[in-house]
């Protein structure tokens, strides 16, 4: 199921739309890197292509990750 999340990347309020196993992954990736997942989610906003909408690169993100072995245990 896709749901819509919020979080506040420098200052400014957004929203997204992610489906329920995409958001389970970021969480795991940012207890892997003992990091919140605000930051995680700011991270890969700052690093995404200006043309690219911030659903798109999380879930790409996310993909990147476990195709590169990321630990998937927090």
């Amino acid at each position: 199921m896709i749901r819509k999340h919020s979080a506040t990347l420098h200052g400014h309020r957004t929203s997204f739309s992610l489906e329920d196993e995409f958001w389970t992954e970021l969480k795991m990736i940012a207890a892997g890197r003992s990091i919140p997942l605000a930051a995680l989610i700011s991270e890969i906003d700052d690093h995404r292509p200006p043309d690219s909408n911030l659903s798109s690169a999380l879930r790409l993100h996310v993909l990147s990750w476990l195709k590169a072995g990321g630990d998937r245990q927090p």
